[in-house]
C-alpha cells in the first residue's frame, strides 16, 4: 500500500541556503494553526550552535499570531534532512514542551519552494520564497506528495497577501486566542 511506503527524504541541505522566509502556499489543517490563519509563513534563523530558530507567523481576524520554537537535525550524523522542532505552548503561557518532525521531501535546486512532511502523514506543507507558486510547480509538489503516500485531497491553499504584511505594522494576538480556538477546531 502507498501510504506505507518508505518515505523518501531529501539528503545533503544546505541549511545557510534554507534559511530565511517561506511562505505557506498550502498545508494539512491542523489543531496547531488557525482554521481561519491568512500569510502564514516561516522565518528560519541560524543559530551559532547549529539548531535554527524557527518563527511561525499566521494573521487571524487582523491579527497576528506568532510561535517560535527551535529545529535541529534528527540524527546529526545522517545527510538526511530530517529535523526535529520543538514549540513550548500555549504561546502565552510557554511551558509545555511540544516536538515534531520536519522532513524535507522535496526542495528545488534554488531553494524556492519546498515541500515538508513527516512519517505519520498527518502534516503536510508546501513552501515558497515567494507569497505565490506557479500552479504547474504547486500541482507537481501535489503530485510528488501523492507518491510519497499523502492523501493530498486533504490539502488547503494558504492565502497570502501581496504585498504581505510585516509583523511590526499588525496587532498581536498576544492573549493567545488563537492558539485556544485551534484546538477547538476553530
Amino acid at each position: 500500500m502507498a501510504g506505507k511506503k518508505e518515505m523518501e527524504v531529501v539528503k545533503g541541505v544546505d541549511l545557510k541556503r534554507y534559511m530565511g522566509r517561506w511562505y505557506e502556499i498550502a498545508s494539512f489543517p491542523s489543531m496547531f494553526q488557525p482554521k481561519n490563519g491568512i500569510n502564514t509563513r516561516a522565518t528560519y534563523t541560524l543559530r551559532e550552535d547549529g539548531t535554527v530558530n524557527v518563527l511561525n507567523e499566521t494573521w487571524n481576524d487582523g491579527k497576528r499570531a506568532s510561535i517560535e520554537g527551535t529545529a535541529y537535525k534528527a540524527d546529526p550524523k545522517s545527510e538526511e534532512a530530517k529535523l526535529k522542532v520543538k514549540f513550548y505552548v500555549p504561546p502565552f503561557l510557554p511551558i509545555i514542551p511540544v516536538t515534531g518532525d520536519y522532513w524535507v521531501l522535496f526542495l528545488d535546486d534554488d531553494y524556492q519552494y519546498a515541500l515538508i512532511g513527516q512519517p505519520s502523514r498527518k502534516y503536510l506543507w508546501i513552501l515558497s520564497r515567494q507569497t505565490h507558486l506557479d500552479e504547474e510547480i504547486y500541482n507537481q509538489l501535489v503530485e510528488k506528495a501523492k507518491e510519497q503516500g499523502y492523501d493530498v485531497s486533504k490539502l488547503h491553499k494558504t492565502p497570502q497577501t501581496d504585498p504581505p504584511p510585516e509583523s511590526d505594522d499588525a496587532p498581536k494576538d498576544t492573549k493567545g486566542i488563537w492558539w485556544i480556538k485551534s484546538i477547538f477546531g476553530k
